[in-house]
């Protein structure tokens, strides 16, 4: 027998003795605590203040009209697919491709992906957390190390192997891991609204932009014709000069008329060109490899719009609601802030193999267990100031909602006034464009009669130029007023479409499987996966435009 004899002694007692594993029991004691709380049935008290949104008082009905809207409230609310109502294929294919392609849309729904592991990782704080570790080691000192005395031999320690592993848990009695947890529920929810509103924002871009382009080529029309006009009057003015009937004055008239036209012209082909641009960039192209054909004529489309009470527009507004669900998270900040005055506990557990030659042994194990209780004696008011903070900003997200609800309203009441009062100004000024054509036809008529002179002509042709452009733009501002006026009123989108609290969580905590992305909730999905579109190619669109675009 070699080696330290009352080393051997004690390693053989060890494997003789019986062994009585109090400690086992010690420990199933412990898991039995770990997996209640894992299930939820550990006792809890929650020291977040009950929450219960604010409740406004609101009219009972809208001041304002609209012609978009039915004289008496609808119970239908908007469709989700709201542009249809206009009845125009291409700008139905336009906002297709947006919501289909639009990166920032994609960045919003990656933001609630994102929101949602947050919610995952703090509601594993108040699960047991267990490990495990292997090691080994074999140390010699330097020959030379310093200050070591010239007497002693050098030392080599004999090489170890360890395989350990580690289990710690900290029971959540005031609630305070539970309320972060469901905090991050809440903001994973308000993301979910952020999205709703990003979608809608994007839609109502794409129409807007839209319906810009559309004005802008109704005014090239108008202007086309306008220059057509003025190139036959200079034709007959100068004739007129040439027999000695028109003056060189009447002639500089008619092309200062002609040329300036032919500039205002110009500037809109630019400004179109601008808005085509945006709204490529908004469906996901580049500029330069779209374009939507030119129309001569502005529409404004007549639907009626479900009208919904002032009451329900806050279950319809999703900005509403991510100020709602940031006041809930709010309120459970007060609760975590609250639990810091009270003692926190926490318990450990760990234990494995140590040894140099033959590791998994009885004799070779060993293990631990132990608790911790801290107690806040005195800080100098942090935890004070936290909760005084806390409440504070509670109390903040208080006045941004009630200021996210006026807004709501004041959003509603404008467009309800501007989509009235714009389209009495359109009939009207489709009336001016009437009587200015009849001047215009009649004042030709007298100036080729020798009985109205050049200056008279020229105004009756500006006056009807100005009057059909000016009756465009009454008409593409309706039209974009009707579209913020649906979007005021929330889109189609309703409270309903959030998540419920069960399915934020993205996946099972033993799941570790099928973690490329998480299950879509409240219509939001990300594109990654097997079914996952490339987005790398800025010319071609994924949903092919209506006819009216050539890409």
């Amino acid at each position: 027998m070699t080696g330290n004899p009352e080393r051997y002694r004690f390693a053989n007692r060890q494997t003789m003795t019986p062994i009585r594993p109090t400690w086992l029991w010690r420990c199933v004691l412990l898991l039995t605590i770990l997996n209640l709380s894992a299930c939820g049935w550990f006792p809890a008290v929650n020291l977040a203040p009950k929450y219960e949104p604010p409740q406004y008082v609101v009219p009972d009905s809208w001041h304002g009209s609209s012609p978009f809207v039915e004289a008496k409230p609808a119970d239908g609310a908007l469709r989700p697919d709201w542009w249809k109502l206009y009845n125009d294929p291409v700008l139905d294919k336009l906002i297709e491709q947006a919501v289909d392609a639009n990166p920032d849309l994609h960045a919003a729904a990656e933001r609630f992906v994102q929101a949602r592991d947050m919610m995952m990782k703090a509601r594993a704080q108040y699960f047991p957390q267990a490990g495990i570790g292997f090691g080994g080691s074999h140390n010699r000192q330097s020959d030379h190390r310093l200050f070591r005395p010239e007497a002693e031999g050098v030392h080599t320690q004999e090489a170890t192997m360890e395989l350990k592993g580690l289990a710690s848990w900290e029971p959540d009695f005031w609630s305070a891991l539970r309320n972060a947890a469901q905090a991050e529920v809440y903001r994973a929810e308000e993301s979910a609204a952020e999205y709703g509103l990003a979608r809608l924002s994007l839609q109502a871009e794409v129409a807007a932009n839209y319906f810009t382009l559309r004005g802008f080529d109704a005014q090239l029309a108008i202007y086309k014709q306008s220059i057509d006009l003025y190139r036959n009057t200079l034709n007959v003015v100068s004739t007129q000069f040439a027999g000695k009937i028109a003056s060189a004055l009447d002639v500089a008239r008619i092309e200062s008329l002609l040329f300036s036209t032919e500039t205002r012209l110009a500037r809109i082909e630019g400004q179109r060109q601008v808005a085509e641009q945006a709204i490529a960039v908004l469906v996901n192209l580049t500029p330069d490899s779209f374009r939507v054909e030119p129309v001569d004529e502005l529409l404004v489309a007549k639907f009626a719009i479900p009208k919904s009470l002032p009451s329900t527009l806050l279950e319809r507004r999703p900005d509403v609601a991510m100020m709602e669900r940031r006041m809930a998270q709010a309120n459970r900040t007060i609760g975590i802030a609250r639990a810091a005055f009270f003692p926190n506990v926490a318990f450990r557990v760990g234990g494995g193999f140590e040894d140099g030659y033959s590791l998994i042994k009885l004799a070779n194990s060993f293990w631990s267990y132990g608790s911790e209780v801290s107690l806040p004696i005195f800080q100098s008011g942090y935890r004070r100031a936290q909760l005084q903070q806390a409440w504070s900003a509670y109390r903040e997200t208080e006045d941004l909602y009630r200021s996210t609800v006026l807004k709501a309203f004041r959003e509603v009441a404008n467009n309800l006034t501007l989509t009235n009062r714009l389209t009495v100004a359109g009939e009207r000024q489709d009336a001016a464009v009437g009587a200015n054509f009849k001047t215009q036809t009649l004042t030709m008529q007298l100036y080729k009669g020798g009985l109205a002179n050049s200056l008279e002509v020229i105004f009756s042709q500006l006056g009807t130029l100005e009057a059909r452009i000016t009756s465009v733009e009454i008409k593409t501002e309706l039209l974009k007023s009707s579209v913020d006026l649906i979007r005021a009123f929330g889109g189609g989108w309703n409270r309903g479409q959030l998540p419920s609290d069960d399915e934020i969580q993205p996946f099972g905590i033993f799941q570790y499987s099928d973690l490329d992305k998480p299950k879509p909730v409240g219509g939001i999905d990300v594109n990654v996966g097997e079914s996952a579109k490339p987005y790398n190619d800025l010319t071609t669109p994924k949903a092919p435009l209506a006819t009216g675009s050539n890409p």
